[in-house]
């Protein structure tokens, strides 16, 4: 873990984020992160403007405003995109020469949630050291006197084509000699970000489209659909005779799938297929696919069978980005759906990793039940325990005795993952290995511990 990312009080794992309305997720905030990020980013290359999109809650409305103000008081233009998954953020970022790109969204957090999260001139997330310069810069109370002249401030106007420019994008992904006419495809976009350009996507390249949780109000993002809860797109794959269920979470920056049969299709799934696919074609990047702490032993094990080195990182996909970018890797991603292709985007992009699917499947003329037997995947259980603080663990001495339990039990033929979340106050306990029960007793031992110590309510173990 850098430096950088040690003490911060604003940023998090992904951003800033907390509850709607507020500290730190209120206007005022919001404004001075507007403000600083103008700042910061005033040198960078391209021209004097930002771009600023959001997913569908409503309390979008208020962050943006409040964004587009301090943006504008730095003597920056902002150009507005509206409702766009965050990998169109970063996309249209770069393409429109911007300074940089600020989206407003809590990714796969509950409506009552939201968050802003920041893009460099060529679409990357910023780095750790750049976000604590912009934190910094709020907390020092100095942002008033930086302040432009009345006749210098900024403009805002809106890009009416970005969702345009963002579907012919994805589109240009696709091979040309390829369509997906035959297939019938189930999106769940989560009532997000990616409502209309998912289906639209897939319906374009030819494919026969099932639309769901494509009606936001403002209210119902992630509501019981989208990425984090598969099972309805899969029913709908198995109801409907689809070839594949695609579910996206709210800013489309993660996906699940479903095969024809309505099995689930994760993350490291999804890592192995691709793998394999490109070392086939001689096209994976020094042979290596990055993954996180929390991605399955079974796929590192599968990767390595096929002589491909597995290298993982802090969770986050951010972290993934930052190990492809130094040391020039090309295919990463998390279990939760986070998938990375740096020859082709700057962020994970839920609807690019369906169609680097579609493309596999079309060209091995195999359904994805098929094309999904890389690996067998550990049994893993995780659970998640609301928090009053977040302590390290190794500084809980009933914490650190039962992790030590685990590792005992484990004898080297599992592993655990312990750790707070980045974006909420959650505890994490992952435990993998051969034997569901043990593993699910052994879950349970650490989070107890964990509740009993720091926990919100030791009857909040989910």
């Amino acid at each position: 873990m850098s430096d950088a990312r040690n003490g911060r009080k604003l940023f998090g794992t992904d951003g800033v984020r907390g509850i709607a309305n507020r500290y730190p997720m209120d206007g005022e905030t919001a404004m001075r992160l507007g403000q600083a990020v103008a700042l910061v980013l005033r040198d960078a290359p391209g021209l004097d403007h930002f771009v600023v999109g959001k997913d569908t809650r409503l309390s979008g409305y208020v962050l943006e405003s409040a964004l587009v103000a301090g943006i504008c008081s730095m003597g920056m233009n902002v150009m507005l995109v509206g409702p766009l998954p965050t990998p169109g953020i970063a996309f249209i970022a770069g393409s429109m020469r911007a300074k940089g790109g600020v989206m407003v969204s809590a990714s796969h957090n509950p409506v009552e949630y939201n968050g802003i999260k920041f893009f460099d001139e060529e679409g990357f997330k910023l780095p750790d050291d750049v976000e604590l310069r912009i934190e910094n810069l709020i907390l020092s109370g100095k942002l008033d006197e930086q302040r432009v002249a009345p006749q210098n401030m900024g403009k805002a106007f809106r890009i009416d084509d970005a969702s345009g420019r963002y579907i012919q994008y994805l589109k240009g992904t696709f091979p040309q000699h390829v369509a997906l006419d035959g297939f019938k495809i189930v999106v769940d976009a989560a009532n997000g970000a990616g409502y209309r350009v998912a289906p639209a996507v897939f319906r374009e390249l030819g494919a026969t489209v099932i639309p769901t949780c494509t009606s936001p109000n403002g209210l119902n993002i992630n509501q019981h659909c989208g990425a984090l809860f598969p099972e309805r797109m899969a029913r709908l794959v198995k109801e409907h005779g689809a070839d594949l269920g695609v579910a996206l979470d709210g800013d489309a920056d993660r996906v699940i799938l479903a095969d024809e049969q309505g099995k689930v299709i994760d993350g490291d799934q999804i890592l192995g297929i691709c793998a394999k696919h490109l070392q086939g074609k001689g096209s994976l990047a020094k042979n290596t696919v990055v993954g996180t702490h929390m991605s399955n032993m079974g796929l590192e094990l599968a990767l390595k069978e096929m002589g491909i080195q597995f290298v993982r990182t802090d969770v986050g996909d951010r972290y993934v980005m930052e190990v492809m970018r130094r040391e020039g890797y090309n295919l990463g991603g998390e279990t939760s759906g986070h998938i990375i292709f740096l020859h082709h985007q700057t962020c994970g992009d839920g609807i690019l990793a369906a169609l680097r699917i579609l493309s596999i499947m079309r060209q091995q003329e195999r359904p994805l039940s098929q094309v999904a037997t890389v690996f067998t995947s550990f049994p893993q259980v995780i659970q998640n325990i609301p928090v009053r603080e977040k302590r390290p663990f190794d500084q809980i001495p009933a914490v650190s005795k039962a992790m030590n339990h685990v590792h005992t039990q484990l004898r080297g033929r599992g592993r655990q993952l312990v750790r707070y979340s980045g974006t909420e106050n959650i505890a994490r306990v992952m435990v993998e290995g051969e034997d569901p029960a043990m593993i699910e007793e052994l879950a349970r031992v650490v989070s107890q511990a964990i509740a009993s110590e720091v926990g919100v309510d030791s009857r909040k173990v989910s």
